[in-house]
């Protein structure tokens, strides 16, 4: 067999050194044409020969080790350890194919570290640092951070984050390297995009009410088609009376009933009553007892509650429980 060989062909020799069993648990995580590539593979292979049996298995059990390290303390703590073991040129050959291979995100360590800590080292930076920086976060860390933020930065982050295009290598080893001797960050090789409005309304999506309300009409000030696009993919918690009554009843059955009360305490009358039309009488004349004995609440913590209900019904949304319209679109089916 020639001495560079494929991926498939790296592939195929592997299974086949783990056996039929380790190698039908592995296909249970395989597309059908993955498979039936793999399967074709490993049927056109006659005699491995040994040594190269070798080098593929060393090469899994290097990129394996790599990849723990970097799920560790991140791509420069994996770099510096390879290096110490095998050398500067052979750590350099196997992060690159790791970072091929994991399609390593930007700010991948800044995903495993408290939003707190993430606030404190860039909420002085120049709000397009922040809006770079928050569309590679998760979009409930991002939520927390943009919450933080002074109103006027709030509204000019959101806007830079929905106009984000794509980022070469260099500006984003620029603003990485700030976060480096903290959180570990990392180089990458690779055009990258993030942001968007889709990356907008996520994070709008998470935070509290008096942010997003702040930033929305600031944007309609300033930028109404902007304003208008990101409010079209947006679901807020007045928008559960657009649903249909299957829906509602799916996500009163997924809501926690503290929060639901909770949510309903300042609802306008209308959504009130397109949640209790979709109960039982018994349990809505409950609910209603249990807002009406809660006493006073913090308008915080009601805002909190709505905003857990919004994250159930997204979270429906994407395991494809239910289908909320946007835009022009004016059916919802679930």
């Amino acid at each position: 067999m020639r001495g560079r060989l494929s991926g498939k062909e790296k592939a195929a020799i592997l299974l086949i050194s783990l056996g039929p069993e380790a190698s039908a648990q592995v296909f249970k995580h395989l597309s059908d044409d993955e498979i039936e590539d793999l399967t074709l593979q490993i049927a056109s292979m006659r005699k491995i020969d040994s040594e190269v049996r070798e080098r593929v298995l060393s090469e899994f059990s290097e990129m394996m080790q790599a990849r723990e390290y970097v799920e560790q303390g991140g791509i420069n703590y994996a770099r510096e350890v390879l290096e110490a073991a095998l050398g500067k040129e052979k750590a350099r050959m196997i992060i690159e194919r790791l970072t091929a291979t994991l399609q390593v995100r930007p700010f991948d360590f800044a995903r495993k570290t408290e939003p707190t800590q993430i606030l404190s080292f860039i909420q002085n930076e120049h709000p397009q640092t922040i809006a770079l920086v928050l569309a590679y976060l998760r979009p409930e860390q991002a939520s927390l951070i943009l919450s933080a933020l002074p109103p006027e930065k709030q509204v000019d982050v959101a806007r830079r984050i929905a106009t984000l295009d794509r980022t070469t290598p260099e500006v984003l080893e620029d603003i990485e390297s700030t976060l480096e001797q903290r959180l570990s960050a990392y180089e990458i090789h690779d055009y990258t995009a993030a942001g968007g409005i889709d990356s907008a309304v996520e994070i709008l999506n998470q935070v509290d009410r008096a942010t997003e309300k702040t930033i929305m009409e600031a944007l309609e000030e300033d930028d109404p088609e902007l304003a208008e696009e990101i409010r079209k993919r947006m679901f807020v918690f007045e928008d559960i009376v657009t649903l249909d009554d299957r829906a509602i009843q799916l996500i009163i059955r997924e809501v926690d009933s503290r929060d639901l009360a909770l949510a309903l305490k300042t609802a306008s009358e209308e959504v009130a009553d397109r949640i209790y039309r979709n109960m039982s009488k018994r349990a809505a004349n409950l609910l209603k007892e249990d807002i009406e004995f809660m006493g006073p609440v913090r308008l915080r913590d009601i805002e909190e509650a709505q905003s857990r209900v919004v994250s159930v019904v997204r979270r429906l949304e994407e395991s494809g429980d239910l289908i909320i319209s946007r835009g022009e679109e004016d059916e919802l089916i679930v």
